[in-house]
């Protein structure tokens, strides 16, 4: 380093330290050291303080938009770091008196934190790729994240057997041939941290859970809180305050349910079935559509529908047809307007959300009349609260229609009907409709 200071125009003083220098050789060595790091500073300073800010700068006033992506994700600001690196690499040879051990020793540790920084920036630079592609069109149906996963591991493991390599010394190539014959045994020894390591890096790159996420897990009997995520296992506190320990990788090969963005959403849906005794359904003749009026959520559909039937029904009765052949309202769908109108109007019942009331294939328990729809609320508490409230109304409203809600006979039915035949009289029917038997 002094020597190449050397000029003929030197000043004497200068010419003086130089000569002061040169019989102290550990001085001027440590001379020459911090020399070479304070330029190394300077040069990071000024890279990261102007270089960058100026790129930065261009990227912002650039049309195109993917450059400020990769700035975002800051692939310049880690490339930074090679200038006071290299100039470390290659200045050691500068420096007096330093062993050759000790300048080996320098370069290697220089050359991994380029390697590093290399593999940093690799990395930032494959997020912006992930995020500029899933703004594309064809990121919905072509998603490209897993690939770039796979490629960050094999980037990682391939930077990682290079720094390996420099820093014994070897050659790359000496170590991969040594990596494949380790292969089987890594494997078999750490086949579960390997596994967990993966499924860590897939959990965490795509959100699948999180601490506080209410996760369901049949295989594993877990229905609950996470309340910790380790390398190899995934705690969940189950409602019955039961802890399930679950391994790590198990959530990246089996099935599981998380309820965060039901949570997120601010909706629970509530799909249940209400059956009807099938013998019970039927049309509805003019006194009773005119009674079911009395109804406010009712009254604009029954007024609507009848609107459409009459017209619908003039051509018949002009031609003077049996009234079979017309149109007519039956009881069961009535009811299901009437339902539909009150979840409208619950005040509960997100409306932003799918409400259906529809009819699903007749079973022997009758013909299921379904609510779907969804709470304006995710707690569990006032769900359940809400969803028996509704059904508490759909039941005790459905005789108002002239329905009966399916249940098979109890042992309290068969008994009466023992008793009413052991004395030879008949059981009303209407007793026997107030037992509710199917």
């Amino acid at each position: 380093m002094l020597m190449v200071l050397q000029t003929t125009a030197d000043p004497d003083w200068l010419a003086a330290a130089r000569s002061w220098l040169a019989a102290r050789p550990a001085l001027e060595t440590a001379a020459g050291i911090v020399a070479l790091l304070a330029v190394a500073w300077l040069a990071n300073f000024v890279a990261r303080r102007y270089l960058v800010r100026l790129v930065e700068r261009l990227t912002a006033k650039s049309a195109i938009d993917w450059d400020n992506v990769v700035a975002h994700h800051g692939v310049f600001r880690r490339l930074a770091h090679l200038i006071p690196l290299a100039i470390v690499y290659y200045g050691i040879d500068l420096v007096p008196n330093v062993s050759p051990g000790v300048t080996n020793t320098i370069e290697n540790i220089a050359m991994v934190l380029m390697v590093w920084t290399l593999m940093r920036s690799a990395d930032g630079l494959l997020n912006a790729v992930g995020q500029i592609y899933d703004g594309l069109a064809i990121a919905k149906d072509r998603p490209i994240r897993g690939f770039l996963q796979l490629f960050k591991i094999f980037m990682y493991v391939l930077g990682a057997i290079l720094i390996v390599a420099i820093a014994i010394g070897q050659s790359p190539l000496v170590l991969l041939g040594g990596f494949g014959a380790m292969t089987a045994v890594l494997m078999l020894v750490f086949k579960d941290t390997i596994l967990s390591v993966v499924a860590s890096i897939q959990i965490a790159s795509n959100d699948m859970i999180r601490i506080g996420d209410w996760v369901e897990m049949p295989k594993y009997g877990a229905d609950g809180d996470v309340v910790e995520i380790a390398l190899h296992t995934v705690k969940i506190q189950n409602w019955d305050k039961t802890v399930t320990t679950i391994p790590t990788h198990a959530f990246s090969s089996d099935w599981f349910r998380n309820w965060r963005y039901m949570s997120e959403a601010g909706g629970r849906r509530i799909r249940r079935d209400l059956y009807v005794d099938q013998s019970t359904i039927r049309f509805l003749e003019r006194a009773e559509i005119e009674a079911l009026k009395r109804f406010d959520l009712l009254r604009e559909y029954l007024s609507e529908k009848e609107t459409s039937l009459s017209d619908a029904n003039r051509p018949a009765q002009e031609a003077g047809e049996d009234p079979v052949n017309e149109r007519r309202l039956t009881n069961v769908g009535t009811f299901r307007a009437y339902v539909f109108n009150y979840l409208q109007a619950h005040p509960d019942i997100r409306k932003d959300m799918t409400l259906l009331v529809r009819q699903r294939e007749p079973t022997p328990d009758g013909l299921p009349i379904q609510i779907y729809c969804f709470t304006a609320t995710t707690k569990w508490a006032e769900y359940e609260g809400i969803q028996s409230d509704i059904f508490d109304h759909m039941l005790a409203i459905v005789p108002e229609f002239g329905l009966r809600v399916f249940q098979h006979p109890s042992g309290q039915d068969l008994r009466g009907i023992r008793l009413a035949g052991g004395t030879g009289a008949s059981r009303p029917a209407s007793d026997m409709d107030a037992s509710g038997g199917g």
